[in-house]
């Protein structure tokens, strides 16, 4: 087994199309890291504008050429920022909403609201109102109290279009908190609950029938576990649409290798061939497949500290990657200006938690303090959970394209920090 990954190893966690210029430097969508890094400050997420958009149309193109009525909605939860929610639906897909906030910033960001599925296993009546004041096509109904709330709540004389959400009853191989699709999931009805749920909302004079939902989980890397939900859910009888999900994983460190989308579509479609009607219209919900890849973390190094073992400390961590301390994801890193290669660190963050670690055991070239640092596969669940733990600022994000950065999100402000205080 390789114990060091060479450079070529390295570039391909970032997006497509990184390379190093002349002078060794890192560079994202045509943009010096360094250039982005003097501009914007750190940290700072980075995301290749083109790179995304031409992952969305993979998905699209992937599925419709083997299943034309097939839609993909991207999961807003993974990076629930306008800016990218409007790439999105510029590039022609639905969007899966868990929220009021997500269906508002979908809303700014241009989404016609019929192209919005919301799901949720607590909606409140606040987020359902919002939903049908703005015309939402879909709402997932996740239990029976979300079938009492809307029967409440719509106008007499409107009908909600749905999807009763199934667990399928699939063990993912993933980590416990990503695990949707098993029998103990707070999400979705058992097939037995969901029978019942389809009843009541097939005699609703209020509420429209759809379809069904499932899904396993995130970060999967076997596509047959995906493919295992679809019988569930066929077995259910004749539906509209089926929404199948997302969850496919994405590729976080040397020693995973995901499938492909093609090889997802495969999968997916070949049990829609063979168990769903050939009339049906099928939804997918990529979400961390889509964005993790493509966007990186850029940070500088504001201590090394040599004992035991060496920490390079940043002026990020936990505050904007929650992903290693909630799930135990991998990533790795590297210098922006000496990619690749190197002495053996863990690189830490500034939080005043011992598990505020980036990454454990990671290889970089001479690091000192003001150094810039890269962390590759941040586009997924980083923005999503960023906070404010130790008084930090939450990051901004930066789109690059063509060698050129624009800001779609600002740094906050230490006023931001105290604007919601009102005593």
């Amino acid at each position: 087994m390789r114990t060091e990954p060479d450079v070529d190893d390295l570039l391909s966690l970032f997006p497509p199309g990184t390379h190093t210029d002349d002078d060794g430097t890192l560079v994202v969508g045509g943009r010096r890291l360094d250039d982005v890094a003097a501009e914007f400050g750190t940290p700072t997420i980075v995301v290749d504008e083109d790179a995304l958009g031409r992952r969305a149309r993979e998905y699209l193109d992937a599925f419709r050429s083997r299943w034309p009525r097939s839609d993909a909605a991207f999961a807003s939860k993974s990076f629930p920022c306008t800016a990218i929610q409007r790439l999105m639906v510029d590039e022609g897909l639905h969007l899966d909403v868990a929220g009021g906030g997500e269906i508002v910033t979908a809303i700014k960001a241009g989404a016609d609201p019929d192209r919005l599925l919301l799901h949720g296993n607590a909606k409140t009546d606040e987020e359902l109102r919002l939903a049908i004041d703005h015309g939402l096509g879909l709402v997932v109904i996740d239990n029976f109290d979300d079938i009492d709330r809307l029967e409440r709540l719509l106008p007499p004389g409107s009908r909600q279009r749905c999807l009763v959400r199934v667990i399928p009853g699939v063990e993912a191989a993933t980590h416990a908190s990503q695990a949707t699709g098993h029998t103990r999931s707070k999400f979705g009805l058992l097939p037995d609950a969901a029978r019942e749920a389809i009843a009541r909302v097939e005699h609703s004079p209020l509420l429209h029938l759809e379809g069904v939902h499932t899904h396993v989980g995130s970060q999967l890397l076997d596509v047959d576990q995906l493919a295992a939900a679809v019988a569930p859910i066929a077995a259910l009888g004749t539906f509209e649409t089926y929404d199948l999900g997302g969850g496919l994983g994405a590729r976080y460190t040397y020693d995973e290798h995901p499938p492909t989308v093609d090889d997802y579509a495969d999968a997916m479609v070949a049990q829609a061939r063979a168990l769903l009607p050939a009339d049906s219209r099928l939804i997918v919900e990529p979400g961390r497949s889509m964005v993790a890849r493509n966007a990186c973390t850029v940070y500088r190094v504001t201590t090394v500290k040599r004992g035991v073992i060496t920490h390079v400390a940043v002026d990020g961590g936990m505050g904007d990657n929650l992903e290693v301390s909630l799930t135990g994801q991998r990533f790795e890193a590297t210098l922006v200006a000496r990619v690749g290669g190197g002495e053996t660190v863990t690189v830490v963050g500034r939080h005043c938690e011992s598990g505020d670690q980036l990454v454990d055991g990671v290889a970089l070239r001479d690091p000192a303090v003001g150094d810039l640092l890269a962390v590759p596969v941040t586009g997924a669940y980083c923005y999503t959970m960023a906070n404010q733990y130790n008084g930090a600022r939450r990051v901004p994000v930066v789109f690059v394209r063509d060698g050129a950065a624009r800001l779609v999100v600002r740094r906050d402000t230490w006023q931001d920090l105290v604007s919601r205080d009102v005593d």
